[in-house]
């Protein structure tokens, strides 16, 4: 089994890497939040996921063990498979889905695309105990209530823009706007 893939980043573009292991390209699917956190033609360090199907042998890598980890938990609920797994963690970090889950807050994961009330019950009610270790990092994250710009976030990394950047020019903003629209709006500006 593979667990890890460590060479030069050859190719990179939001939904994929192809990484040079050695003479062999390994091609790995990833997250936004990995894309995010890797760099341009460097060498890496990818925790890698192997998943066997019918008709394919695909690699998903990870940035982080952490976020492995919780795609593992995420791809054991029935209804989530490995591409809706990658959705969530591109909308989310591995804190921010295991908050979500600890605090039954079942609008945040119903938000992310592909995910209905029913499906998102059932991540609450399979992963609710199994995602501890994640939540005891989460007093820095921001309140959920703050739907507004939890909204403009997930349109502008939507929209092609990495997470850490969208975040900076959220913060730059303020709160003084009072729609999604208007705050994504001012966020392209400064992107």
């Amino acid at each position: 089994m593979i667990g890890m893939l460590h060479g030069r980043l050859v190719e990179k573009n939001p939904t994929e890497l192809l990484i040079d292991c050695g003479g062999v390209c390994y091609e790995v699917k990833i997250s936004l939040n990995t894309y995010s956190v890797l760099g341009d033609g460097e060498n890496v360090r990818v925790f890698v996921k192997l998943i066997v199907r019918e008709d394919a042998h695909i690699l998903y890598a990870f940035a982080t063990k952490d976020e492995r980890e919780m795609f593992n938990y995420l791809i054991s609920v029935s209804g989530i498979g490995p591409n809706t797994a990658m959705i969530m963690l591109s909308s989310l970090v591995p804190e921010e889905i295991a908050h979500a889950i600890q605090s039954e807050d079942v609008v945040t994961i119903q938000k992310i695309k592909g995910i209905g009330a029913k499906t998102a019950q059932r991540v609450i009610i399979d992963l609710k105990g199994k995602v501890l270790k994640f939540t005891e990092s989460t007093d820095n994250l921001p309140a959920q209530s703050n739907t507004i710009r939890f909204d403009a976030l997930i349109a502008l990394v939507s929209l092609g823009f990495d997470k850490k950047s969208a975040e900076k020019a959220l913060d730059r903003i303020g709160a003084e706007h009072q729609n999604v629209e208007q705050l994504i709006k001012e966020a392209l500006r400064l992107l």
